[in-house]
């Protein structure tokens, strides 16, 4: 006997089907539902309509169909079985945690159901799990594979340019334009690719200026939606469409030759805009590292930085990076460019300055072109390591792709919640969203609107998988590097991580080794103090996902 829930549509090609139900038949027959009715046919009837060779593969085919069906039925109360313990599991350590009930937002669901919830439409300040929007919007709206661009340009009518952009002479008249791209990824050793496209024009002198030009964004270098303090550490970088290694710089602290001796610190970038004053001091050994390094005030920023070291290390201590951000992105990443060019033999007689190309780059001699990375590895770049900088330049450049408009945060964020509304289906009104890093406690998501985004991306084939590349995972890279040491959801969990004081957050996705998805979202507003006891306890629980049983 055969219970056919699901027939080759190649057989069954004479018997069109409005849908296919289990129904018991005799012996040597088939259940066929047409689009009128449903009547069980004897397989020599359906032997009739079909070739030789399709004969075979009715008869190869009955038995395996005949089990998926009985499969199909054990799975579906498998699934259902699976879903009641680990939802009884979780809610036990959910009680266990002893948290108060206001405390903690959960969400998960197994692709097709929401399996476990708690407070799921209380609205949570979501700290930097803000860049779940950001990244979704970002790949669903930019060009898949989309490239920021940064050129080295001249004025098309420019003398000294012949054929295929060669500079003959030797000698580049009038001023070098730098033109920056909105480019997140814009590091040394794009500036050192840059350099080279240069060299090969024949350029050996500028006769003019350098100037800078980053009116691709806004003036507005820390926007409205960060919070109101600014500090000096690279978390709080400006944004610029113009800037260099994510508007910051690296010091490389470690010990003298001997106690006494000044403490060797090093900076990554070798600029005229940047100037250290190093007042630290080597001590005895076990001594520990109690170097500080501050950027001073300034009235004129742009016209460049001093950063002092101060403090003492001990003789045995590694060498220690400090990071620290820059406040004038522009004429820190000219000024940069400058030295890179007199290394490789080009000299700038002129100045370095902040203005704009006379004409849109499409009017202009382009010298040389250095891309940015595929807009995939940008966006892991802030998912990764929670890159705040990195997410609002992308906010400002959802701004900037729209024709006419110069790239600001308002318009991008617009963008944004377009994005939000429209693929995951957030009400207007019912959520808040105003920085797309997440730097801000104004930010408010509930835990079934982050699940709705979550479940939008992986609806969504064409970014999914980029999306989920870009993730952290467990015990492995990014910020859930140092987490779930011992737990058996390291590798199998896929998250990003959210941090502000008395805020924890972790949403993403887990896997098991039997093949099964589940999407959750798991967040914390309370007490400063607990955020340890909460972010263990979303370890524990994303690794019961993986753990089914």
């Amino acid at each position: 006997m055969f219970h056919h829930a699901e027939f080759h549509p190649i057989l069954l090609s004479n018997f069109p089907l409005s849908s296919v139900r289990r129904k018991q038949c005799s012996e040597g027959t088939l259940y066929l539902e047409t689009e009128s009715q449903g009547t069980c046919k004897e397989l020599a009837h359906v032997r009739k309509s079909v070739s030789s060779i399709l004969i075979a593969a009715v008869s190869v085919s009955l038995i395996p169909i005949n089990v998926s069906l009985t499969s199909n039925a054990q799975a579906q109360s498998s699934t259902s079985n699976v879903s009641s313990n680990l939802a009884a599991r979780l809610e036990a350590q959910v009680k266990q945690a002893g948290f108060k009930k206001d405390e903690i937002g959960i969400w998960i669901s197994d692709g097709a159901n929401v399996i476990y919830g708690h407070q799921v439409d209380k609205r949570f300040i979501p700290a930097s799990l803000s860049k779940i929007p950001t990244a979704a919007a970002t790949l669903a709206l930019l060009p898949q594979g989309h490239k920021f661009k940064t050129y080295f340009a001249t004025a098309k009518d420019n003398s000294s340019v012949g054929r295929n952009l060669r500079v003959a002479s030797g000698t580049l008249k009038g001023p070098l334009y730098l033109i920056g791209g909105g480019d997140p990824g814009f590091v040394s050793e794009t500036a050192w690719f840059l350099v080279n496209e240069l060299v090969r024009t024949g350029v050996k002198t500028v006769e003019g200026d350098l100037i800078v030009d980053d009116s691709r964004f806004d003036a507005i270098r820390f926007g409205e939606d960060r919070q109101s303090q600014r500090v000096d550490r690279a978390y709080d970088a400006p944004l610029g469409a113009m800037s260099l290694n994510w508007n910051a710089i690296t010091a490389y602290v470690r010990p003298g030759v001997e106690t006494g001796a000044q403490a060797e610190v090093v900076l990554d970038v070798l600029s005229p805009f940047i100037r250290l004053q190093n007042k630290t001091k080597t001590v005895q050994a076990g001594k520990g590292f109690n170097v500080s390094i501050e950027r001073l005030k300034s009235d004129k920023p742009e016209e460049g930085e001093t950063f002092l070291a101060t403090g003492t290390i001990g003789l045995d201590q590694p060498e220690k990076a400090v990071y620290k951000s820059i406040r004038e992105p522009a004429m820190f990443s000219a000024q940069s460019l400058r030295m890179f060019l007199e290394s490789r033999g080009i000299v700038v007689k002129g100045t370095v300055k902040q203005g704009r190309a006379p004409k849109p780059v499409a009017e202009l001699a382009i010298l040389a072109t250095a891309e940015s990375k595929p807009l995939p590895m940008i966006v892991a770049d802030m998912m990764k390591w929670s890159n705040n900088y990195v997410a609002d330049m992308l906010v400002k450049n959802l701004s900037a792709e729209v024709a006419g408009s110069n790239g600001n945060t308002s318009d991008g964020i617009k963008r944004v919640r377009e994005y939000l509304e429209r693929n995951a289906g957030l009400k207007p009104g019912s959520y808040e969203f105003i920085n797309g890093a997440g730097f801000t406690r104004d930010n408010s998501l509930s835990p079934a609107q982050i699940g709705a985004i979550l479940t939008a991306v992986r609806n969504d084939f064409r970014i999914f998988p980029e999306f989920l590349a870009s993730l952290p995972i467990a015990g492995v890279d990014g910020t859930l590097r140092s987490r779930f040491r011992g737990l058996d959801g390291a590798g199998w969990v896929r998250a990003k991580s959210g941090l502000l004081n008395g805020t924890i957050g972790l949403a993403g996705y887990s896997g098991d080794d039997k093949g099964r998805i589940y999407t959750f979202v798991l967040m914390f507003n309370g007490s400063a103090g607990r955020e340890d006891a909460a972010r263990n306890l979303f370890d524990r629980l994303a690794t019961t996902l993986v753990k089914t049983l």
